[in-house]
């Protein structure tokens, strides 16, 4: 099937503005098959793993079919654990950002039942939530299910292997027949689509169809990384490497904006390709990768199509693509003329999941690799400095260059001496200077510490930001600074990493103290929190 880009589907303005913010061009697979039929109001069963962009193929249709004016919830979304209900909760909010009528409530156990019985009465267009904290609220009548027009599972499969099929039947029993029943699942067991067969009516069948993929003849790597890494890892790799042309793959056109001021800041001859630029501004930034004026293509696989150089050496995959056939059709761009080549993907998190999926779809391996240090880079730069300092004197004229140095022999300075201070002079001030050390947490793939998430029931809506958690944490606990691992934030509450053995005194030394005047509470997030 065709995929579709947002601005080919009947979406009203309000979405299609919310998606541009977001950065995406493209619909993924799941998308382009799951949006028109739900827009139409039948029932799916749709088969998409985690990070394929499913929550925006479920949410964009729920959103554009509410026509207003009601307090009572008309979609409920069903998930099997806290924190996927919260990342769900937030994706659709920035989807509704420009529908001053929808109200989106995550509701879970482990928050006050009160607050959410509070913006229960005040009313909710679109409840996310756990189904043990969904039923307390049927049984306490502050949910009301006589307006529900669509409900989903979302990762339906693991909602049954964490034993929550009773649970569903007692939220789907109360509701509206001629409600739209829609089902997403990683795998598709028996058990569930029998299941389905009892609550659906005639349910559309969705399964993104892989295509026998040739790959080429490229290296392939995976780096795992927490995300505040990935461009000091890419700067690492390109002066590692050093290639003569490289393309680097995101999966927004936000992303393409950000990556490349970044890269342009630390240095790089870098520039962006992506579909909001005019013809004439995509011609211009493509004669100056070919002529070799910028070294650095930083682009989405839209407007990466067609795109035909030859002499790329390697490709980064700084986000990884939702789907297998981008990403061969990705590393591609360094196989050209039968030439070989490098891909380098940078996977966060559940990324690895999706570099497993492109193994097995493509048959391919894609091996794993240590982070790479600064140590790495400096022997690098060394070993391209003595390179040239050979060609330099095999060429000569260098009578000058000859003077000077004598001048400083005659001092009582050895040649050696003059050599090293010079050798040092050149690597602090090349690429070197432009790296950050990770600290030992960042380091997590070699064996460091593992990291534990602490929940914290405050976010940016009340002004609070990373900085203001960090400064918490110092003040409160004896966690060194650089030990702080990554923080999320959303609108009502942040998750910060820690290391595991400061998990319990950062929970107790933070829980009831004040983060830029608010009171808190922080717990240990547990996924299986129902």
């Amino acid at each position: 099937m065709k995929k579709l880009r947002f601005d080919e589907v009947n979406l009203s303005e309000e979405i299609q503005k919310a998606v541009k913010d977001m950065g995406f061009e493209e619909m993924s697979p799941i998308q382009s098959q799951a949006i028109p039929p739900m827009l139409e109001g039948l029932d799916i069963i749709g088969q998409a793993q985690t990070g394929t962009g499913k929550t925006a193929a479920f949410g964009i249709p729920i959103i554009e079919k509410y026509e207003g004016g009601g307090k009572a919830p008309e979609a409920i979304i069903l998930c099997p654990t806290r924190e996927l209900s919260i990342q769900v909760a937030e994706e659709i909010r920035t989807l509704a950002k420009y529908r001053k009528d929808i109200f989106v409530l995550p509701i879970y156990g482990g928050q006050p039942i009160g607050r959410q019985i509070n913006a229960l009465k005040r009313g909710v267009q679109i409840v996310v939530g756990t189904p043990g904290r969904i039923i307390d609220h049927i049984r306490r009548g502050t949910l009301k299910l006589g307006d529900i027009k669509t409900v989903v599972l979302d990762e339906a499969d693991e909602m049954f292997d964490m034993g929550f099929r009773d649970d569903i039947e007692l939220i789907l029993n109360p509701m509206p027949k001629d409600r739209q029943t829609v089902f997403f699942s990683a795998t598709m067991p028996s058990e569930i689509v029998n299941f389905a067969k009892r609550y659906q009516n005639n349910p559309k069948i969705i399964k993104v169809v892989h295509k026998e993929l040739t790959v080429p003849r490229v290296e392939q790597y995976y780096f795992e990384l927490k995300g505040h890494m990935k461009t000091e890892i890419l700067s690492r790799l390109i002066d590692i490497y050093n290639p003569k042309l490289s393309i680097v793959f995101c999966n927004t056109k936000k992303k393409v904006d950000e990556l490349t001021i970044e890269l342009q800041g630390r240095g790089y001859f870098a520039d962006g390709l992506h579909g909001d630029l005019r013809q004439t501004q995509r011609d211009k930034v493509m004669s100056k990768f070919r002529s070799g004026k910028i070294d650095i293509l930083v682009a989405t696989d839209v407007a990466a199509r067609g795109l035909d150089v030859d002499d790329v050496d390697i490709v980064f995959n700084y986000d990884i693509p939702h789907d297998e056939e981008y990403y061969v059709h990705r590393i591609g761009r360094t196989a050209r003329a039968g030439r070989e080549g490098m891909a380098f993907s940078l996977a966060e998190g559940r990324d690895v999941r999706r570099i497993k999926d492109i193994q097995r779809y493509t048959k391919t391996k894609i091996a794993r690799k240590d982070l790479p240090t600064l140590q790495e880079i400096e022997e690098r730069q060394t070993g391209i400095l003595l390179e040239k300092i050979k060609e330099e004197v095999d060429k000569g004229g260098l009578g000058k260059y000859e003077e000077m140095l004598n001048l400083l022999l005659e001092e009582d300075y050895s040649s050696f001496d003059v050599a090293t201070v010079l050798l040092k002079f050149y690597l602090t001030k090349n690429k070197l200077g432009s790296h950050t050390e990770l600290n030992a947490v960042d380091y997590g793939n070699k064996g460091i510490t593992a990291m534990t998430r602490l929940y914290i029931n405050v976010g940016k809506r009340k002004g609070v930001s990373p900085r203001h958690i960090v400064g918490a944490i110092l003040n409160e606990t004896s966690l060194p600074r650089k030990s702080v691992g990554k923080i999320d934030m959303y609108d009502k509450f942040a998750f910060v990493e820690v290391p595991e053995e400061y998990a319990e005194e950062a929970v107790k030394e933070l829980n009831n103290k004040r983060i830029k005047g608010i009171v808190v509470r922080v717990e240990l997030a547990n996924p299986k929190n129902r």
